[in-house]
């Protein structure tokens, strides 16, 4: 599978945390991917331009303004399970049909944002979910601000749908293909760790980059749907094999950093997915 240094660099800068990253480390991983030193700098510039990254120290960079907001929401997967309390049935909805649209790139933002927190459309200009995360309505809000919703969107939760549209919104998710696709990512994630100490170190890492992506990636946009929409056990199975593979994944990006540098590696947390660059596009 191809990477674009773009949505590498924008990885590792991620995986950083606040530390800066090393020029050299990007360089390193690149050569994982067949990408050229020259394009790494180049891509490092251009990074920098767009204030996506920024110098921290010669030779090293950190996330930019740009991409401060949306790396921490990146991050939050690790936590997610902290944010689901019981479903008693409510809603959480966002209407957006009074948004103007003179800010051509807003209504991008805002779809992304609705994305991210689990919104669907149950009828023109009005999103919805169950009302099954952060106790405090707020924070939803917030969080969907921050996310790129816009600041008059109205956010509030509902309750007593009648019939007709209560049933319109359980089938705005599948959830039974969420609980195969948490199966199946577990399986896949528990089958590379087990021939993990057979492959090249160098293999090791490439791959162990890749396929966490992926599990990553479905972390990050899961809806976090409530019983009965999906299987939640099947869910924490799997949160929990992702967090283990990470576990796994950072020895062995520390060892190959060590392996191909004559010093310590700076990068000190496993290479995220490329999720920076999805939420920005």
């Amino acid at each position: 599978m191809k990477v674009n240094p773009k949505n590498l660099v924008l990885d590792l800068m991620l995986a950083t945390g606040d530390k800066p990253m090393a020029a050299r480390d990007a360089i390193l991983a690149g050569a994982l991917f067949n990408i050229s030193e020259n394009s790494l700098r180049v891509t490092l510039a251009r990074l920098s331009a767009a204030g996506l990254i920024e110098a921290a120290e010669r030779g090293a960079y950190r996330l930019g303004p740009a991409a401060t907001d949306l790396a921490g929401e990146v991050a939050t997967w690790r936590t997610m399970e902290s944010r689901l309390r019981a479903w008693q049935g409510s809603h959480i909805v966002v209407h957006c049909g009074a948004l103007g649209r003179s800010d051509r790139a807003a209504p991008q933002r805002r779809e992304r944002a609705l994305q991210m927190m689990g919104l669907r459309l149950l009828e023109r200009g009005l999103y919805i979910r169950p009302d099954n995360i952060e106790s405090d309505l707020d924070e939803v809000r917030q969080r969907l601000f921050k996310l790129g919703l816009d600041h008059n969107a109205a956010v509030f939760r509902a309750s007593g749908l009648d019939p007709a549209r209560e049933a319109v919104v359980h089938q705005l998710w599948n959830g039974q293909a969420l609980t195969r696709t948490y199966r199946q990512l577990r399986a896949e994630l528990e089958a590379w760790l087990a021939r993990a100490n057979q492959l090249p170190l160098d293999a090791a890492a490439r791959e162990s980059f890749l396929l966490g992506g992926k599990a990553i990636h479905q972390l990050v946009f899961d809806p976090l749907l409530p019983e009965p929409f999906v299987d939640t056990r099947e869910r924490h199975a799997f949160i929990q094999a992702v967090h283990h593979f990470d576990e796994a994944g950072r020895a062995i990006w520390n060892r190959f950093f060590a392996s191909v540098a004559d010093t310590p590696p700076a990068l000190h947390l496993t290479p995220q997915p490329a999720e920076l660059e999805t939420i920005n596009e």
